[in-house]
């Protein structure tokens, strides 16, 4: 699949029969030349492995472990980053893994550190998208926007859902600041694109984010509390109701806005009596789901 290199580019691969002293140093040359092409198969080679070890990290139900370990990782991930710093694969992971590191370890107990990694998350995705002429080219005035993101494939799907998800968790946690807050129909226009091309991506994640910008915000400030159930009940037929998360958002949003008590116990009944093996690929997002459920709970009666 990744070849070594070529023989314009590596001169190792040319013999030549010189004496013992010319050949050491060939060979050294060789080995400095060579370093560049070692370097990319090296990279590409743990990049592989990098893409099993986040499906185990997401299968993994024990917190602590996947806490310990995911950070770790992230550092490990960042450094091939530098190696290749264009590399789509190992981008779409560091953003991938900043968003859910981020919402499992950082956002309940410090929003400062969770606007970094979050922003973090949006701007690996974003090298990706950025590699495209015109969306690099656009900003984020709107109507350019929307335009350069027309001009993207199915392939850039988790590319811009997990741009749009640490962009829009960065907003979420930043709604005190107006400069945050401008960003977001940029970001509604990403997962727009998503909902077109693919809105069963990711357990119907762009349904949930969608129900949950509409569901947060007030009527008065275009909040839409009906059309945002929709979005929720599109996103549990899709995922079956075995993504844990999506209660989560449909309780902490849609439920406190409605200000129905019991609808949002409802919700967080079926998660604590969900089992973390009723989708064992999402293992750690549906641990997730039952800690933050219980977070939840606890703060019912001055939610409501």
């Amino acid at each position: 699949m990744f070849s070594l290199c070529n023989k314009a580019r590596c001169p190792l691969s040319q013999t030549v029969s010189f004496g013992y002293m010319h050949k050491t140093l060939l060979i050294i040359l060789s080995a400095v030349l060579l370093s560049g092409c070692l370097q990319a198969l090296a990279v590409r080679s743990v990049g592989g492995i990098m893409d099993y070890g986040f499906e185990a990290f997401n299968e993994e139900g024990d917190l602590q472990l996947a806490r310990e370990a995911l950070a770790s990782n992230l550092k490990l991930l960042e450094a091939l980053i530098k190696a290749e710093p264009e590399n789509r694969r190992l981008l779409l992971l560091a953003s991938q893994g900043y968003s859910a590191y981020t919402l499992a370890f950082v956002e309940d107990d410090s929003i400062e550190r969770a606007r970094g990694l979050y922003w973090r998350a949006r701007d690996y995705g974003m090298r990706i998208l950025n590699q495209n002429s015109q969306v690099r080219e656009a900003g984020i005035e709107l109507g350019s926007f929307r335009k350069a993101l027309a001009t993207l494939s199915k392939d850039d799907i988790p590319a811009v859902f997990w741009a749009a998800f640490g962009w829009g968790s960065y907003i979420n946690v930043s709604r005190s600041e107006p400069s945050a807050l401008a960003d977001l129909p940029a970001v509604n226009a990403m997962m727009d694109f998503v909902l077109e091309k693919d809105p069963e991506y990711y357990y119907g994640g762009a349904h949930l984010f969608r129900g949950s910008i509409l569901a947060s915000t007030p009527a008065v400030l275009g909040g839409k509390p009906e059309l945002a159930r929709q979005h929720f009940e599109q996103a549990l037929s899709i995922n079956e109701g075995k993504f844990l998360m999506s209660y989560v958002y449909y309780a902490k949003t849609y439920a406190v806005q409605v200000q129905d008590p019991e609808f949002f116990a409802s919700l967080l009944k079926k998660v604590e009596d969900a089992s973390l093996d009723v989708l064992p690929e999402a293992r750690l997002s549906n641990a997730v789901a039952k800690r933050k459920a219980s977070l939840l709970r606890q703060k019912m009666v001055e939610l409501f």
